[in-house]
């Protein structure tokens, strides 16, 4: 049975990257112009949120389902959070805020046609083997919460190992939500995993689950309290992926019961 399912989900995951190049290829004259100058973010912003990342998340088949313990507000600034272990991490966050924010990422996401040349353009690049580009992070961090936006940073730094539940934080986001003393907005990505996962003949189409947890203030921390605040935000995403997961238990006992 899972040999006549193969073709399918060869196609289905073939369909992502396609959807990707073609809204990409269709939507590059406004992309060039909206990523001429920082001035012009939020307008592209608000194009990949409601437009790209629409039709990816739903060109596939996925419904996002997002429930809130606290709105973000508009206009503030934050570090916005979360587990990372799916390409399509990137659309789920696009949708989980309105407000306008900047990725930081992985430098060797440039390297991918089409798209790597945009994302050069309008995330902060960090080579984290280097001391130097991890420092500049800040600078550039700086500018962009200057000009009333966010930042978004996964602090596991992509998890492809689909054995590894929740991996190590890494203390950029924390450090850089504590030098500029604005909150850390934890979220929990239930589904992506088992959507769409780095192994390539796997996955499905259905809903995706995301948590939006109480904010972390940082008011008054220090350097020196980064490692417990990490741990506290870890701490708050893993408990919630396990009550995701005695979830899924439940229902799929509960179903087999009534087989």
């Amino acid at each position: 049975m899972k040999l006549l399912k193969y073709p399918f989900i060869l196609i289905w995951r073939i369909w992502f990257y396609v959807l990707m190049l073609c809204t990409i290829i269709l939507l590059s004259p406004l992309f060039l112009i909206l990523t001429s100058s920082d001035r012009y973010y939020h307008q592209f912003f608000w194009l990949v949120r409601n437009v790209w990342a629409n039709v990816i998340l739903y060109g596939m088949g996925f419904y996002p389902v997002i429930e809130r313990e606290q709105e973000i507000e508009r206009g503030k600034s934050y570090v916005l959070i979360a587990n990372h272990t799916s390409m399509t991490d990137i659309m789920l966050m696009l949708k989980a805020s309105r407000n306008p924010f900047v990725f930081v990422g992985k430098k060797e996401l440039a390297r991918i046609p089409i798209f790597g040349f945009f994302y050069k353009r309008v995330c902060i690049m960090v080579d984290r083997n280097n001391i130097k580009s991890r420092t500049e992070v800040y600078e550039r961090a700086k500018k962009r919460l200057d000009d009333g936006l966010s930042i978004c940073i996964f602090p596991e730094g992509g998890v492809p190992d689909e054995e590894v539940f929740l991996d190590e934080f890494k203390d950029g986001a924390f450090r850089l939500a504590i030098a500029y003393q604005i909150p850390i907005v934890p979220m929990t990505f239930a589904d992506n995993k088992k959507r769409f996962s780095y192994t390539f003949l796997s996955g499905s189409p259905g809903i995706m689950r995301v948590k939006v947890h109480t904010f972390l203030e940082t008011t008054g921390l220090t350097v020196a309290d980064r490692v417990a605040l990490k741990e506290q935000a870890r701490e708050i995403i893993g408990e919630q992926l396990h009550a995701f997961r005695a979830e899924e238990e439940q229902e799929v006992s509960g179903s087999s019961f009534f087989r």
